[in-house]
């Protein structure tokens, strides 16, 4: 109706008093929803010069070409998902204008444009600690020499399947679905407390050796 103010809810929506607890309480890791990021999923021939040009025009930055990394900032980003896809993201109400403006630039060459904005949610996780959580629930090497920005990658997290991306030196992205989400940020605060209390517990043996 003509007045009515648009109400949205992302799916961590009412996590935030959770989520701000567990990242208190664990003090060596973080964990927040970045609600409502656009995310395009383009789909193209990277082999064509076309392609990649114009994408390069429209998004403001280079497609990937290696498998397993991204290009880009917090505020925009190209992920490689596969040899001919990648999710673009943007900030929030970017879900119009993104795909229009790449439809526009390959008007006549193969190509998809899907806003797939309302597929997933992404949550970040940071912290010294975060790379021990990750590890509980997921099989990739995720040493810092082995998986760090701009490194990327489709994968399972205790069984739900993200995209995962390397973001700062101890931050990462996980894109998930919205059918996973409660699921995941559960496991998530679960697996914070586990590494929160094995920390609590080596002081404490620590304490009692010095006596």
């Amino acid at each position: 109706m003509t007045g009515q103010t648009e109400l949205r809810a992302s799916p961590l929506s009412h996590w935030g008093t959770r989520f701000a607890a567990a990242s208190h309480a664990a003090g060596h890791f973080t964990i927040r929803e970045l609600a409502f990021t656009t995310q395009i999923n383009l789909r193209g021939d990277p082999s064509e010069d076309a392609f990649v040009n114009e994408v390069a025009v429209a998004i403001g930055l280079a497609l990937p070409l290696e498998p397993n990394t991204y290009t880009g900032s917090d505020l925009r980003t190209a992920i490689w998902l596969g040899p001919d896809e990648w999710l673009i993201t943007a900030p929030d109400g970017e879900h119009q204008s993104l795909p229009a403006a790449l439809r526009e630039a390959l008007n006549g060459q193969h190509h998809s444009v899907v806003d797939q904005s309302a597929n997933r949610t992404l949550i970040e996780i940071a912290g010294s600690e975060a790379r021990l959580v990750l590890a509980k629930g997921c099989t990739l090497d995720l040493h810092a020499s082995a998986f760090s920005a701009p490194r990327c990658a489709q994968t399972l997290l205790a069984k739900a399947p993200v995209i995962l991306q390397g973001m700062a030196a101890n931050a990462f992205g996980l894109y998930v679905r919205d059918s996973f989400a409660e699921y995941l940020a559960e496991w998530l605060v679960d697996a914070a407390a586990e590494c929160a209390a094995a920390r609590a517990l080596d002081t404490d043996r620590v304490a009692a050796r010095l006596g």
